[in-house]
């Protein structure tokens, strides 16, 4: 029996462009996020067909797939690492809710290995239903082992090294602005939205971005005027606002010209940030007057977060 294991769960995205409808198919069939009362999987297969076209096109945009597996592998390469330098027995492995490795995938491999103790460990900081709650519920389906063995991670969405990462970025982000410009930046936290029912029903991501939000202006004395917004609305259900749309253009009516646009709920480059944030956005800030408009690069293999996440396992396992 091996010491212990991490699993980094995450929500995968397509490697060609052929995954691209096969991956939204894996997605609207999720019973976490869509709660439709009967006839789901063909409703599934509707919308990700319909859908794919547009969205090929945007990862066409981005190189023709998701780097978010690229970036998920590099994140847990590093974690084992930094956790064998105490225990070479660690074993951390990655688990996609919507492409491969599958949960039950590595599920299967992690009963097999039969560890004393797991670390579920979402790439989620903050816990919503539709993220870290649908990879739980969907391991609790599929894993055949010792239940007893598994340790959940909820969120860490107030980590002080995962604040710290987030900070060395967006000190790194400014350093790309003109030098005239830096003390006229408004920092502009862009969070993945959520319909508002999800809060009506209890569920506590939006509070926890913005005590991220407000973690990070604190660490760094509020060196900047900062808002948050909420991107990436899917249907005609009311989501969470202001829109990051809305705010880019709040912003510009009120003769803002330098915008720092900080990806908070992401911990890795994927459509979110290298599309909607990077392309679309942007060209709805340079139609408004916007002259220096940035994007922050995501966590990635950041030393620091690396270290956040270390510090997390070893503290469950404890």
């Amino acid at each position: 029996m091996n010491a212990y294991a991490v699993v980094l769960m995450n929500l995968g995205g397509p490697d060609s462009l052929e995954s691209v409808e096969p991956f939204l198919c894996h997605l609207f069939s999720d019973p976490d996020i869509f709660r439709i009362p009967f006839g789901q999987r063909l409703f599934a297969k509707f919308i990700s067909k319909r859908r794919a076209p547009k969205v090929m096109a945007r990862y066409r945009q981005i190189g023709g797939k998701s780097p978010i597996n690229e970036w998920t592998e590099a994140q847990r390469r590093l974690l084992q690492e930094a956790l064998q330098v105490e225990n070479p027995g660690a074993r951390v492995y990655t688990a996609m809710r919507y492409w491969h490795p599958f949960i039950h995938e590595t599920a299967e491999k992690v009963a097999a290995d039969r560890f004393e103790k797991i670390v579920l460990l979402p790439l989620y900081p903050h816990y919503s239903i539709t993220t870290t709650g649908s990879a739980f519920n969907e391991w609790k389906r599929v894993y055949s082992g010792d239940v007893a063995a598994l340790n959940y991670v909820s969120d860490y969405f107030d980590h002080p090294q995962y604040i710290a990462a987030i900070n060395e970025r967006i000190d790194e982000t400014i350093q790309t602005f003109p030098e005239a410009a830096r003390g006229e930046i408004q920092i502009v936290f862009s969070a993945h939205g959520t319909p508002v029912r999800f809060v009506k029903e209890g569920d506590p991501y939006s509070r926890q971005i913005q005590k991220t939000v407000d973690g990070v202006m604190t660490a760094r004395r509020h060196s900047h005027p900062h808002h948050l917004c909420f991107q990436s609305r899917v249907g005609p259900v009311k989501w969470l606002e202001p829109s990051t749309e809305k705010m880019i253009e709040k912003l510009a009516t009120q003769g803002n010209k330098h915008l720092l646009i900080v990806p908070v709920s992401f911990v890795s480059d994927h459509i979110e940030t290298l599309f909607e944030l990077n392309v679309e956005y942007r060209e709805v800030a340079e139609r408004l007057g916007i002259e220096t408009y940035r994007v922050m690069t995501g966590l990635n293999a950041s030393t620091t977060f690396i270290a956040a996440l270390k510090d997390i396992v070893l503290a469950t396992i404890k």
